[in-house]
């Protein structure tokens, strides 16, 4: 049987991160693979989580399975921090694996629900369109960004969005867009709400980074405004990044409508024919941090100074570039929002950079500004010069 099997592609991130390992030069800079990094290099556990685990291990007396959608005071927990209210009636959740099984399980459902396409913008992250084919579902695009002004292309989003068919799933990124930085205005959010209204579309709002771009707030506010303005979202939400817990593959999967018992069981049907009951520790985390006011203060300090980081690199490297070229067309850098940026340089010049300069991107130039540091910010811009970005 197993001899039948074909190769599979190599992951391109992945594939990255081990040219990264394997290259010996110490001035070497790791841009591909999106978690965050402080000015150390480290990816460190956050205070309160690491509060949240001390508590848990000295309190929690089973491990018993938690039920089908996982623990419902999880669910609460973060469809409040999403939303900034409590989720109510026309809420059904499930805890998830991480955000790309809160993906899954949403675009299962909506195959479930009869939908047999989606869509999604023509940048994007990779697991979007490989989850909806690995479904067997279609793949429709639109337009999201406009490379030469390094922006949202609105009016080319617009038009393209014209075409959904009602009732077909819409992925949309939240906020902190991946791959290009590049994120909607609140008025550009309201066009985008009437234009999936208009059509009856089903948005499915990922929702990886909220607290990475400008607030955990502001972050949430186009989910907020799209959870008010139509009949039925999606809300794919990861805990990855704002609470630093990668590893522990924490997501929610939230769905607001009038079908909501129905959802809810449809969901925990989904949850059982694939991994039965979803896992607890990091969501238990999570409640815990959100459930405690001390804790909850602690890391919202911690986020707003990892966002803060984020953000002071970007306007380092916006600045080094403008010196250097003497020109202002780096400046996009400083507005964008979250982990990453697309660069807009060509395959050639990102392989230049990678064999001249021991900067590992991925080859559509998209880079994880978290990956650098004020050190290594001027060897970054004097490589994008070298090799004529």
């Amino acid at each position: 049987m197993l001899e039948a099997l074909k190769p599979q592609p190599a992951d391109a991130i992945l594939a990255i991160a081990a040219a990264f390992r394997a290259d010996p030069r110490d001035s070497k800079i790791d841009l591909g693979v999106g978690v965050y990094r402080d000015a150390e290099g480290r990816t460190p556990v956050m205070r309160a989580v690491k509060a949240a685990e001390r508590r848990i291990w000295e309190e929690q007396e089973t491990k018993a399975y938690t039920g089908l959608a996982g623990d419902p005071a999880f669910s609460d927990a973060l469809g409040s921090m999403i939303l900034g209210r409590a989720p109510g009636e026309r809420a059904a959740a499930i805890a998830t694996p991480g955000g790309t099984g809160a993906v899954q399980k949403a675009l299962e459902l909506a195959k479930t629900a009869g939908a047999t396409r989606v869509w999604m913008p023509a940048e994007t992250w990779p697991n979007h369109p490989a989850i909806a084919k690995h479904l067997g579902m279609e793949v429709a695009t639109y337009r999201y960004f406009d490379g030469a002004a390094r922006d949202v292309d609105m009016d080319g989003m617009l038009e393209d969005l014209a075409g959904v068919s009602r009732g077909e799933p819409v992925i949309v990124h939240g906020c902190c867009h991946n791959p290009t930085g590049a994120n909607p205005t609140g008025e550009d959010w309201a066009r985008i709400a009437e234009a999936l209204g208009r059509a009856g579309a089903v948005p499915v709002i990922d929702l990886a980074y909220q607290g990475f771009g400008d607030g955990l707030d502001a972050d949430a506010a186009a989910t907020r405004m799209l959870a008010e303005a139509l009949p039925e979202v999606l809300v794919a939400a990861s805990c990855s990044k704002n609470f630093g817990i990668y590893r522990e593959r924490t997501g929610l999967l939230l769905t607001l409508s009038e079908s909501a018992k129905m959802a809810q069981g449809t969901m925990n049907a989904l949850n059982r024919m694939n991994y039965s009951f979803p896992p607890d520790h990091g969501a238990r985390i999570v409640q815990t941090v959100l459930g405690d006011e001390a804790l909850s203060a602690d890391w919202k300090d911690e986020l707003e100074g990892i966002r803060a980081h984020m953000l002071s690199l970007r306007e380092q490297l916006s600045a080094e570039l403008r010196q250097r070229t003497n020109s202002d067309r780096f400046d996009f850098l400083a507005r964008h929002r979250g982990m990453f940026s697309r660069l807009g340089a060509t395959r050639e010049q990102v392989e230049e950079m990678r064999e001249a300069h021991g900067i590992y991107m991925v080859g559509d130039s998209r880079m994880n500004i978290a990956g650098l540091n004020a050190r290594t910010v001027p060897l970054l811009a004097e490589a994008i010069v070298a090799v004529g970005v």
